[in-house]
């Protein structure tokens, strides 16, 4: 679970609803909410493949929930494999890696088991992590679009609704609800791209980078096994992935979770 995030949108609500000085019912318009809402899921449709958009609700339930990667306990693995490895032989790791829950980890090593060959087994790695780079992106994305085309919609509401006014100046009644409709869609418009699109997207860039960074640390501990690095140079190595307050609680013994990401072991 990431506190951060409900941490953020509670304070950014309480600040709205501060704001509307105890009226909140004056600013719930179904046809605003709809008429944004729904205009930048179409725009969405249209700007990107549908199975892409029919996963937005989970790249956003994705912002609230996640498992740090556990950077310290991963070189941790990766130098113990390298110490039997040097010892035993790269054959004597194939029981360890069906311990092994990250699937990158477990495929790397598995793919070292098999003897492929090293440039090979390079070039299957990085095309997974330029794989998984571009799907991040891509959920990144998204919610940037969406964050840049609601206020838009909430522009369209207004246009809308003061169409619908001056159509209708000689009918006292239609006024009020269609300069409400004008005011309240251009508020819902600006809430949901910067309460919650612009925010999110900027999570989740922030999460990729970490993951990357987790992955490519991998990826150097399984080259390095392969090539019969010194388990103490591949160590180092490793450090050298490490921020400074990740590499205190490495040499320190201690393992907490540091590495914004997704699930350990997830893909």
């Amino acid at each position: 679970m990431d506190i951060a995030t409900f941490i953020g949108l509670g304070l950014a609500l309480v600040a709205i609803m501060t704001g509307m000085g105890g009226d909140v019912g004056l600013f719930l318009d179904m046809t605003s909410i709809i008429l944004v809402l729904g205009g930048t899921i179409g725009s969405l449709f249209i700007a990107y493949p549908i199975e892409r958009v029919m996963n937005i609700f989970k790249i956003i339930l994705s912002t609230f929930f996640y498992k740090p990667y556990n950077m310290s306990d991963t070189i941790r693995t990766l130098v113990t494999s390298s110490e039997k490895a040097r010892r035993e032989g790269l054959l004597s790791l194939e029981q360890d890696v069906e311990k092994i829950e990250d699937p990158f980890m477990k495929k790397g090593l598995q793919l070292v088991v098999d003897g492929i060959d090293p440039e090979l087994l390079k070039s299957m790695l990085e095309t997974d992590l330029e794989l998984r780079e571009d799907e991040g992106m891509m959920q990144r994305n998204m919610l940037a679009y969406a964050a840049t085309i609601s206020p838009s919609f909430g522009m369209v509401g207004t246009l809308i609704g003061l169409v619908r006014m001056l159509g209708h100046l000689n009918d006292p009644s239609t006024v009020g609800p269609s300069f409400a409709i004008a005011l309240t869609t251009t508020f819902f418009g600006a809430f949901f791209a910067y309460v919650f699109f612009m925010p999110m997207s900027e999570k989740l860039a922030r999460r990729l980078q970490m993951e990357m960074r987790y992955r490519r640390m991998i990826l150097e501990g399984v080259l390095s096994i392969q090539s019969g690095d010194n388990p103490r140079i591949l160590e180092e190595k490793l450090k050298g992935f490490l921020t400074d307050k990740e590499l205190q609680n490495y040499e320190s013994g201690n393992v907490p979770q540091v590495a914004e990401g997704g699930a350990t072991g997830g893909s």
